[in-house]
């Protein structure tokens, strides 16, 4: 059983850097890749991954009004924001606008695997269940 995960970011170089990482899991399929918070916003509606990685700066709609449409209309998909700003204020403010949590892309890889794999730990245990 694999877990989809909808990678956003404006930049196409982080996009597929994640994609290769990321499916390095056989767990973990990235299920789609959005360039701008629109498009994500529509994927997410669309598809209905496990997780959503998000960038913060992005054209258009910042990560944080992503963050808080994907909250209104999909609440229940965990939301992980993935940016090079991470500081203590915008951690506040990313988890205020729904995110679940935040990571930087200056951390280790490791990192970001783990905390995908906190996220998915309640949807491990009910697919266990049901």
């Amino acid at each position: 059983m694999s877990y989809s995960i909808l990678v956003v970011d404006d930049s196409s170089l982080i996009r597929r850097s994640l994609r290769l990482c990321l499916e390095q899991n056989p767990e973990w399929k990235v299920c789609g890749e959005a360039a701008d918070g629109l498009e994500a916003i529509e994927m997410a509606q669309r598809m209905i991954p496990d997780v959503v990685l998000l960038d913060l700066s992005m054209p258009g709609m910042n990560g944080f009004e992503v963050a808080r449409e994907l909250k209104r209309i999909t609440p229940l998909i965990p939301v992980l924001m993935f940016t090079s700003f991470k500081t203590p204020r915008l951690e506040t403010e990313a988890l205020a606008a729904g995110c679940n949590a935040m990571v930087s892309k200056s951390e280790h890889q490791q990192t970001l695997f783990d905390t995908i794999q906190r996220l998915l730990m309640p949807k491990v245990c009910s697919r266990r269940t049901a």
